[in-house]
């Protein structure tokens, strides 16, 4: 899991502007993670339910968005968001269950995505691996920020 943590916090400090990283959760459990980890890393959250064809119809012009990059928290509930980025080819990066499908994700994360706690603490070790890897935070400093 710590592996696949580092990997998924590299590809995210890949991408040059912070606002190009999407992350998602249609799970009630998860979206106060999400807002936590977007306010944090500057990300964009979309936290609730996604409004189908916000990645691939250019008419909805107020929900429509192009990230170049992906973050779900249950691929079961957020497939219609990684449905639609396969179609525009935005890597997936997805917090994986033993139930979870593989399909379309290019990072999984094995974690427990049903509980809150679980939840927040894999996205707040996610977040502080990114602010490390962007060296906004110092390695010898703990972090203070609650789970």
């Amino acid at each position: 899991t710590w592996e696949k943590l580092l990997l998924a916090a590299r590809a995210i400090v890949a991408v040059e502007n912070p606002k190009d990283v999407c992350i998602i959760s249609a799970r009630t459990y998860g979206q106060r993670a999400v807002l936590k980890f977007a306010s944090y890393t500057g990300a964009l959250p979309i936290a609730g339910r996604f409004t189908p064809g916000a990645f691939t119809n250019h008419v909805i012009q107020d929900k429509f968005r192009e990230p170049r990059l992906l973050i779900a928290i249950d691929p079961a509930l957020d497939h219609q968001a990684i449905r639609e980025t396969a179609y525009t080819n935005i890597p997936v990066i997805a917090l994986c269950n033993t139930d979870s499908l593989p399909n379309f994700v290019d990072i999984g994360i094995p974690c427990n995505n049903k509980g809150i706690k679980s939840i927040g603490c894999i996205v707040w070790m996610l977040a502080r691996e990114v602010l490390r890897m962007r060296g906004t935070l110092s390695r010898q400093l703990k972090w203070e920020v609650m789970v």
